[in-house]
């Protein structure tokens, strides 16, 4: 089978890939795979919140919306040196990818963004893929973010645009778009990926695959997460996301972006080592770990557990561009 990248995908055509048997989707996903990516390469990412909590959106999965009374600690805008301290420890433990996420509505031309700035330029000097994510941004902020060294800007659609509206309501399915395009436009590459278990049904996921697969260009990565259900948020008491629902996203995003990279994403905590390794199978070719043993506000696998995993299951983490080409 060989797979050449479209951008003109159909409801019914994702719908068919979708809706196949899972072995023979899996084994589909695992081909094309194969003829973009390195097999056995996962990209570990580290991501770190570098403001938590207080945002004003109401964002019905998020613990960090103000409205919703949750454990998590609101938490200023790190200091600059903490920030690069994390990055660069990311690194010595083989993350060649530096998330840093911000839980604000929008960007704000203020100090606080001037410091974001001077963040992506310290870790940018480390040697790392620069990635940001912090809500909504202009074009003109994000050739700011471009210019300092920013490698990829995450922001994710979450779920179809049809369902949209049922899990916010303080913006618009097209400011998400808005922002893609900005960053598009600034020379940025996009990470744009959703959560299942929202109480959205498979055609809503499939929707939503379609957004991303018929976009001028395919986000260079996406994040398939699966619900992280945080107490004191409207959606705690969603069922858990069950491990084939994953599998399926994944290998169905593997097939429509054959580029791009597949992250396994929130969730993992909740999935064994074999759930994981199917996910990996079916064309997920990156994870994000730390030290904190946290994915911004939830649990997460530590670093030592999933290096062992990669062992464990003969793949290894991919190589940072520098280190690729001192080989």
């Amino acid at each position: 089978m060989t797979s050449a990248i479209r951008n003109d995908w159909t409801l019914e055509e994702i719908q068919a890939i979708y809706d196949q048997p899972l072995l023979e989707l899996v084994f589909q996903a695992a081909t094309i795979h194969r003829q973009y990516h390195a097999a056995k390469e996962i990209q570990v990412c580290t991501l770190l919140s570098i403001k938590t909590g207080g945002c004003p959106e109401d964002c019905s999965y998020c613990g960090q919306a103000a409205r919703y009374h949750t454990d998590i600690k609101v938490q200023a805008l790190l200091p600059t040196e903490t920030v690069i301290a994390h990055a660069q420890k990311a690194k010595d433990t083989g993350s060649t990818r530096f998330c840093m996420a911000a839980a604000w509505r929008e960007v704000r031309d203020n100090k606080d963004f001037d410091r974001v700035i001077d963040m992506v330029k310290g870790v940018n000097d480390l040697g790392l893929e620069v990635c940001c994510t912090l809500g909504m941004l202009t074009e003109e902020q994000a050739v700011r973010l471009q210019e300092a060294g920013l490698h990829a800007y995450n922001h994710n659609l979450d779920t179809s645009e049809e369902y949209y509206k049922e899990i916010i309501s303080t913006r618009k399915f097209d400011n998400r778009i808005n922002t893609i395009n900005n960053v598009r436009k600034a020379g940025i590459t996009v990470c744009s990926g959703g959560i299942i278990g929202l109480g959205e049904t498979h055609r809503d996921r499939i929707a939503m695959l379609l957004t991303l697969a018929t976009m001028p260009k395919h986000p260079e990565s996406v994040p398939i997460n699966a619900l992280a259900r945080v107490k004191g948020t409207p959606l705690e008491d969603n069922p858990k996301v069950d491990a084939w629902d994953m599998v399926r996203m994944i290998a169905t995003a593997r097939i429509v972006m054959p580029a791009s990279t597949v992250r396994l994403t929130a969730g993992r905590i909740e999935m064994t080592e074999s759930e994981q390794a199917w996910c990996f199978m079916a064309g997920a070719n990156s994870i994000f770990t730390g030290e904190r043993q946290t994915l911004l506000v939830t649990p997460n696998p530590g670093v030592t557990e999933d290096m062992q995993m990669l062992q464990n299951l003969g793949l290894e983490p991919k190589l940072s561009k520098k280190e690729v080409s001192a080989c």
